[in-house]
């Protein structure tokens, strides 16, 4: 049996061309426009009750970062990254500990944003292939395990070396560029969500590119059948490693672009919370169709958004309903798995389950 006929079915039949050149013209749009909101003297007015939402937004489109990169590691390869945080929160404290000047506790260096931001991407992407080389040999429950615990590792040394990383205060004093050129607290909300939704169409066409393209399909191959990949002669480690690498690289960058939006970094920022919620959402949506697991993480945060206004007229207390709200969550998903197991918008016969 042939390779091509171990594989999905369906893969290479898509045209990259028209959701990649979508995407740029989407994320070149709103990086402009939030430049011109910024830089010129026109001030935007919101309404106090939308605050929350523009919150939640800006999250939504930093979290889509993090979430193209795992649908890049899991979706198109099959590594099981339980550890995504961990590059989240790296590329985070390398562009507080380079460009926050005069924090409260912790290093701050002081060096221009846009430096820092670089490192950031590349300190996560060197964490990426380190773990990547020390752990992608081993089978996916292994390797799980592992990039779980390199995840645990780094939160007790972000939050005990408090000279270096700030404990749980963490970093203060990290710039925040479109805040200072904007001015006014509306302005800088619009423009916030306009430029990192810039950032977040741009990956999103870079990686629907490379997944598209002949690289992607052997990435598929791999999640597909390692085996017989290997037998044609493909370099699988390899394969797994650029994967692994670019994932953490992704996830270094909204680590950096939060830690410039919020102004600061902090231990409780990064807890496993975060790899909970992208998981949930790229499995919702469904692995393998960038489309569908942003789709599947605004599922999720719109859910968690709603729920914030039922509190005010639930009959229980904050701590009761915050579990309730986690119960909620998890029947959603346990329900999806169970009847819909490749996702709500997912394509069985690509992922290879049963519908």
């Amino acid at each position: 049996m042939s390779l091509a006929d171990r594989l999905p079915a369906g893969i290479g039949d898509r045209l990259p061309e028209d959701d990649g050149d979508r995407a740029l013209l989407l994320g070149g749009f709103a990086v402009a426009l939030a430049l011109v909101l910024a830089a010129t003297p026109v001030a935007v007015a919101l309404p106090g009750e939308l605050f929350v939402f523009f919150e939640v937004g800006t999250m939504f489109v930093i979290y889509g970062i993090l979430v193209l990169g795992l649908d890049l590691q899991y979706g198109h390869t099959g590594l099981v990254n339980f550890g995504h945080v961990v590059f989240f929160a790296v590329g985070g404290y390398t562009v507080a500990m380079l460009s926050a000047q005069n924090p409260f506790v912790g290093i701050g260096l002081g060096y221009p944003w846009l430096v820092a931001l670089v490192a950031g991407v590349l300190v996560a992407a060197l964490l990426g292939a380190i773990v990547g080389a020390t752990s992608l040999r081993l089978r996916d429950d292994f390797l799980a395990v592992a990039t779980l615990a390199t995840a645990e590792i780094f939160h007790s040394v972000f939050v005990n070396f408090r000279e270096v990383f700030g404990g749980n205060t963490g970093i203060l004093g990290v710039p925040t560029p479109l805040a200072d050129l904007a001015g006014d607290t509306d302005t800088t909300m619009l423009a916030t969500l306009l430029f990192i939704g810039g950032v977040t169409a741009f990956t999103f066409a870079v990686v629907t590119r490379l997944t598209d393209s002949p690289y992607g399909r052997v990435l598929r191959a791999i999640r597909a059948d390692e085996l017989v990949t290997r037998s044609v002669g493909k370099s699988t480690f390899t394969y797994k490693m650029q994967s692994f690498v670019y994932g953490a690289a992704l996830a270094g960058l909204a680590g950096g672009l939060f830690a410039l939006y919020n102004g600061t970094v902090a231990p409780g920022y990064f807890t496993i919370q975060v790899t909970v919620t992208i998981w949930i959402g790229m499995l919702l949506g469904g692995a393998s169709n960038h489309r569908a697991v942003l789709a599947g993480l605004a599922v999720i945060m719109g859910l968690r958004l709603l729920s914030r206004f039922a509190l005010d007229v639930a009959p229980v207390s904050a701590d009761a309903f915050a579990s309730i709200r986690l119960i909620v969550v998890g029947m959603i998903l346990v329900a999806v798995i169970r009847y819909r197991p490749a996702g709500i918008w997912g394509d069985p016969k690509e992922l290879g389950v049963d519908s």
